[in-house]
């Protein structure tokens, strides 16, 4: 077969066979020496503030281009679940949230946790058939923490709009390798430390123009302001833009994103798009000469069923793969050849 080559050249430093970047993605060097900049600077009182502005912007902008929207519809957070929350708030009590069975939490919890929201759980194959005109919002991935699944986005949405329903994706699983319009949703949420390469504390949260009219600006602080200066007392107009929506922001962290988030744009969303799936691909194929079957046949994750109990042996063989609901979960990225995937098939065929 083919040798597949890493895309990212000697940008990445593995020393491991690293397959679990649904997981945690790794850093690239130019990140590492980011972080690395920075805090010398911090520490040697040689930079005015904590970090830069600029560097801030670069990645909301950025990450605006890799998934098809203006950085002026880009949030900046910390976390999957505190964009969620904002969206859960703004929900009326009696609501109906709909979203698949065993999503993942984050998605889900700020919704649950407000006891007057009505949740209803469906299968994922069967969430579009499930809208329904009560529905007020539609909360999925795009795929599957748990298995690699990808979602029927396109009827996802068409169900939505015919039904007046919004919609939020999550895009952790899946930013960074599998296009994404996210202009098409309502929202988007996405954690920067999986398949965008950032430092975890980096997370985006898209919103369209007519969805901003109807979400508070809960956790504003000086940062939301529309002039930065204005840091004393309440602000005097939050940003008309969806940064009225940001966290304060973890500098380290968003230092490193600016740099991660360019050098995938260097690369390319389609390239990985094509290269993940040709691993996957061999992954599949090898786990099937084994006599293991997989759950989702069109996904840089893959899962093996009932495979879990591995996962310590491979990691004693300096493989990195995850446990998920007793699957075996694999992930590859960029960063990883055709020789990954055959080393670990190697060890699981002891």
């Amino acid at each position: 077969m083919e040798i597949l080559e890493p895309l990212s050249g000697d940008a990445f430093a593995p020393e491991t066979t690293y397959l679990n970047t649904s997981g945690c993605g790794l850093l690239p060097r130019r990140a590492v020496d980011a972080i690395a900049r920075l805090a010398a600077e911090n520490a040697a009182g040689t930079r005015e503030g904590a970090g830069g502005f600029d560097a801030l912007a670069a990645a909301r902008a950025s990450f605006a281009r890799l998934v098809g929207v203006g950085a002026d519809r880009v949030a900046l957070g910390s976390s999957v679940s505190v964009h969620v929350a904002l969206i859960a708030h703004s929900l009326p009590a009696g609501a109906e949230v709909l979203a698949p069975e065993g999503e993942f939490s984050s998605v889900v919890q700020p919704f649950a946790v407000r006891g007057d929201l009505k949740m209803r759980y469906v299968p994922l194959e069967s969430l579009a058939e499930e809208v329904r005109p009560g529905t007020a919002l539609v909360a999925f991935s795009s795929v599957q923490s748990v298995d690699g699944r990808v979602a029927d986005l396109a009827a996802v949405r068409a169900a939505a709009a015919a039904h007046g329903a919004r919609t939020l994706l999550d895009a952790s699983q899946s930013a960074g390798w599998l296009p994404l319009d996210a202009g098409a949703y309502d929202y988007t949420v996405t954690a920067g430390f999986k398949f965008l390469t950032c430092p975890r504390g980096t997370s985006f949260l898209t919103v369209t123009e007519e969805a901003q009219e109807g979400l508070a600006a809960l956790h504003s602080g000086w940062f939301a302001a529309e002039d930065l200066s204005d840091n004393y007392g309440p602000v005097r107009a939050l940003a008309g833009t969806a940064r009225r929506y940001d966290e304060p922001a973890s500098f380290l962290s968003y230092h490193a994103a600016a740099e991660s988030l360019a050098g995938l744009e260097a690369v390319g969303v389609d390239a990985v798009h094509a290269h993940d799936l040709a691993l996957a691909g061999r992954l599949r194929a090898g786990l099937a000469e084994l006599g293991h079957g997989v759950v989702a046949p069109d996904s840089a994750i893959v899962a093996v069923p009932g495979l879990g109990g591995k996962q310590p042996e491979l990691l004693r063989a300096g493989v990195y793969a995850s446990e998920r609901g007793g699957n075996l979960r694999f992930a590859v990225h960029l960063y990883n050849s055709s020789r990954d995937v055959d080393r670990a098939l190697e060890v699981l065929a002891g």
